[in-house]
């Protein structure tokens, strides 16, 4: 990825999130609990095929899709935006440390696995 492509996603993530903030009172429809169950389950399943898989092989990109289904439960983002969530993984501090307390190279991954889901193009806001 080049830098140019990485600040569109950057910017498409945080439009795309802002408005759907805006839209949906902060989310208000989203049970967050169990989005953290989902996403520590899906971590955990993650974590333990990631050594001596590739980002895409089907099993990977399998659980990539189960991320992104999580992900469109408070809205449905762009192929740009999603790439900009696995940016956002890899640049903040805390959601580096969250994610790579289930594996150290959980971010790492994940974001290659995602850029490989992106390219596919399936199930994106246009």
């Amino acid at each position: 990825m080049g830098n140019q492509y990485e600040d569109e996603c950057r910017r498409a993530l945080a439009g795309e999130q802002a408005k759907s903030l805006a839209e949906t009172d902060n989310w208000a429809h989203v049970d967050r609990d169990q989005v953290h169950r989902d996403w520590d389950v899906l971590y955990k399943e993650i974590a333990a095929d990631l050594e001596g898989s590739r980002p895409g092989d089907p099993q990977i990109q399998a659980l990539v899709g189960r991320h992104f289904d999580i992900i469109c439960r408070f809205y449905v983002p762009t192929r740009e935006a999603y790439v900009g969530t696995a940016l956002f993984y890899a640049e903040n501090d805390d959601m580096m440390t969250f994610h790579n307390a289930y594996h150290p190279r959980m971010v790492e991954f994940l974001g290659e696995a995602i850029g490989v889901f992106a390219e596919r193009g399936v199930g994106f806001a246009t």
